[in-house]
């Protein structure tokens, strides 16, 4: 679809990824909690400018590695593959209470959850690994191949950042009240991603 190798494992990622606790969620949660809804949706479009940002410097520098460096290119999909495996690892053993506190301030929620994103290394390590995966050499389309991909992640980004939002404005103090709640997600997060890398590696 689109020169897309796996749509629909595409989207499932980027679900998965959305859903691990770091802080992107918790800037969203920390918005959400000193600015009511609106706070919460102003710092989901700052994640995902951030997320622009990034996947649009990994783009053109998968481009040329596309055009000028073919088994380069087919190295970084296995290099892509034990990243997802060796993140989902440690996000199985992680401990509850390893989250960073933000300090967000009112009124530039949009602009410090910007900031979070693009210099959070997770995320440049992500999308530095996450395209080559997906994106077939021999079907790839260009920039609309990349357009849609970015879209999708707009698209999907906004609508999680939206629940997260209306769920932790209405539940905010039950959630952090329970801890377990995130050492779940982390739980059940990192076995899909180490399932998710197994699959890439053997069935690319």
């Amino acid at each position: 679809m689109f020169g897309i190798a796996d749509y629909g494992a595409f989207v499932v990622a980027i679900i998965v990824f959305l859903a691990i606790p770091g802080p992107g969620n918790l800037a969203l949660l920390t918005a959400t909690g000193k600015g009511g809804v609106r706070a919460g949706l102003a710092a989901t479009l700052g994640v995902i400018a951030g997320d622009q940002v990034l996947l649009w410097l990994a783009v053109a520098g998968l481009s040329a590695v596309l055009i000028n460096y073919p088994s380069l290119y087919s190295t970084v999909q296995w290099v892509g593959a034990a990243y997802l495996m060796g993140l989902g690892y440690s996000l199985y053993k992680v401990k509850p209470g390893d989250a960073p506190v933000l300090n967000m301030k009112p009124g530039h929620y949009l602009r410090q959850a910007l900031f979070i994103t693009v210099l959070n290394p997770k995320a440049i390590v992500f999308y530095m690994a996450f395209f080559p995966l997906f994106v077939d050499p021999a079907i790839h389309m260009g920039l609309l191949t990349f357009a849609v991909m970015a879209a999708t992640i707009a698209a999907l980004t906004f609508v999680y950042g939206l629940v997260v939002v209306l769920l932790a404005h209405h539940t905010a103090e039950r959630v952090r009240a329970n801890p377990l709640i995130g050492l779940a997600l982390n739980k059940i997060a990192g076995v899909l991603l180490i399932a998710f890398g197994l699959k890439l590696a053997l069935f690319k």
